[in-house]
């Protein structure tokens, strides 16, 4: 089983997180990004740069992803892809996309781009906070602990 992660804007914490886990559990961890993504020494964690582009990460991750695999990510069309492709998706916030809940996520997502392009200000979403990172570790950890 491999950790992919959506690293473009994955928040620092989450990438610390992930890289104490991968290593405690000794689990294959890779960050993809159009930009150079430092990680810590490891045998388990990785980053690949891939070229600049729109969606050139998400469909490497798309790619690459396997049945099994958990993949990190907020972008709702990649949760979507993967869980296709019977990958786990987890966002940021500690939110596990499933085959049940990812199409009224899709339809969400969709309705807001369209009021946004019609003018209609949203806000978008809250700061990400210590709730976000307590939510997230345990959803990872439960994951993880799964896979044992």
């Amino acid at each position: 089983m491999t950790i992919w992660v959506d690293a473009d804007a994955c928040p620092v914490p989450v990438k610390e997180i992930l890289f104490k886990a991968a290593e405690r559990t000794k689990t294959e961890l890779i960050l993809v990004a159009n930009q150079y993504i430092a990680t810590p020494p490891s045998l388990v964690i990785k980053s690949m740069q891939v070229s600049s582009g729109f969606d050139v990460a998400d469909n490497y991750i798309v790619e690459q992803a396997k049945e099994g695999d958990l993949v990190i990510t907020a972008d709702i069309p990649l949760a979507s892809e993967v869980i296709d492709k019977k990958a786990i998706a987890l966002n940021p916030r500690g939110e596990l996309y499933t085959p049940a809940n990812i199409k009224q996520r899709l339809n969400i997502r969709d309705f807001m781009d369209t009021m946004r392009a019609s003018g209609v200000q949203s806000g978008g979403q809250a700061k990400y906070g210590d709730k976000d990172k307590q939510q997230f570790a345990n959803q990872l950890d439960k994951y993880l602990a799964k896979q044992r």
